[in-house]
Parts: structure tokens; sequence; C-alpha cells
């Protein structure tokens, strides 16, 4: 064999060798993390789209007890999958993302109109620093867990969702412990991973301003839509547009 058939065969042999590394680096697996007051339910919508596009999604259900028994149920989740693994948190869910997203196999983060705290951080402390208009949360009688107001929940929660919808989700509300709203962070994975937000502007959970403050921190790239706090339901296409985008950024 002469040296220019040599140089074709190796040329030939490092281009299929970089194509199937950058096909084995594809993230396909999307594991979302719900926020409090909600469930993993009202991710059906994007969940679908982005399967139809090809990825494999779970949805954690965490027991919103506490943050270290949130982080745990979703490690339990990140250890079922095959592969690099795109960690989507709204909410609260973006406190639990940002301790989990240390496993390994994350490759990257994306937080959903979500807290996206540093270190010693916790929703409390964010919440206090640029508070919203409303969110009429009240304790239990026990003095232990926290919910929204169902008279207040459209209003501050699902604004742009039809009201028998709306009215669904806050009789269906996942009440939260205090103790998770006030733990803080050990060790945030954005500042070592790559992260993107999704900005709901006429969010009334969490300031947008706020989101996108966190959001600026963490040099995460940033998509706003027009929606309530509960964007993932009301513009399921968007954010499935936004999440894909993520998906395929990361696996580069």
């Amino acid at each position: 064999m002469n040296r220019r058939l040599l140089f074709t065969a190796a040329l030939a042999f490092a281009t299929t060798s970089i194509a199937f590394a950058a096909e084995a680096a594809a993230v396909k697996n999307i594991v979302i993390v719900h926020g409090a007051l909600a469930d993993g339910s009202g991710w059906r919508k994007a969940t679908e789209i982005l399967e139809k596009r090809g990825f494999n999604v779970t949805i954690v259900q965490e027991p919103l007890t506490s943050l270290d028994e949130d982080v745990a149920a979703t490690k339990r989740v990140l250890d079922l999958q095959d592969g690099p693994i795109l960690l989507v948190g709204h909410s609260y869910g973006g406190m639990v993302i940002t301790e989990a997203g240390n496993d390994p196999n994350v490759a990257g983060l994306v937080y959903v109109a979500a807290f996206q705290p540093d270190k010693d951080e916790s929703v409390l402390s964010l919440a206090s620093s640029k508070p919203t208009g409303s969110m009429d949360i009240k304790e239990t009688k026990d003095g232990k867990y926290l919910y929204l107001d169902p008279a207040a929940f459209a209003a501050d929660f699902a604004a742009d969702l039809p009201k028998a919808e709306a009215d669904f989700m806050a009789r269906s509300q996942v009440f939260v412990s205090k103790q998770a709203f006030a733990a803080k962070i050990n060790q945030p994975a954005w500042r070592t991973k790559r992260s993107w937000s999704i900005v709901a502007t006429d969010d009334r959970s969490i300031n947008p301003e706020l989101e996108r403050d966190m959001a600026k921190r963490a040099g995460s790239e940033v998509t706003e839509i027009k929606a309530s706090h509960a964007v993932f339901v009301s513009q399921p296409e968007k954010v499935a547009d936004a999440i894909e985008k993520a998906a395929k950024q990361a696996g580069k």
C-alpha cells in the first residue's frame, strides 16, 4: 500500500471515529424535576413533543419533603439513564437540579422559570431578594408544610391557563415542606456545567427580574417566553423547543 492509500485510509478512519464520537455524545436523555405546589403530570404535553423528536424523557416525582430527599429521588432516576443527560428543573426544581446536576452523567442544566441558586442560597433567601407582587402562601396547621391559597392559585401560578385547568391544579397541588424552602445549596452544578434558562416574563411566583439575574450570574443562555409560572403547561411547544436546543448544544 503506497503512502497516498495509507493517508486516505487513515483519514477515513479518523473521520469515522470523529463522527461516531459526536453521535455517541449526543444528549437524548432528558430528566425533568417538577417544582413545588405541582407535580410532574403538567409536563405531559412537553414530554410528548420531545419524545416525538426522538428524546427519552423521564419525570422525577420528588416528595417535596426536604431538599436532600428531593435530590436523592432525582439521583435514583438519573441512575436509570443510559448515556449523557440533560437535567431540567421548574421553579423549586431548580434548587434540586443545582445539587443533583453534579452527577457525572449530567451534561447540562435547564432552568424553567426556576430558582438558580449559588452556594449557601435558599428559596427563601432568593425569593425575598426580589419579591413578587402576590403569592398567597399559607402554612398547614402543623406548621411544617406550605401551600398556595387555592383562591389565588390561578392568578399567581397559572394565569394563562383555562380556568378549569388552573382550578384543577389548585386542588391537586403538592404541599412543600418549609424545610425544603429553607435548605441551602452546597455545590452548584452550574459552576462547572453548561446551563440554559427559560424566563417566564409574566411570572408572578418568581420575579422575572430575579430569573434574569440568576441566569446572567450563571452565564446561562436565556430564552424568554411570555407566560405565567406554569409556562411548561401553557407553552409546551416553546418550552420543548428550548430544551431541544439545549440538548443539541450540550452534546457538542
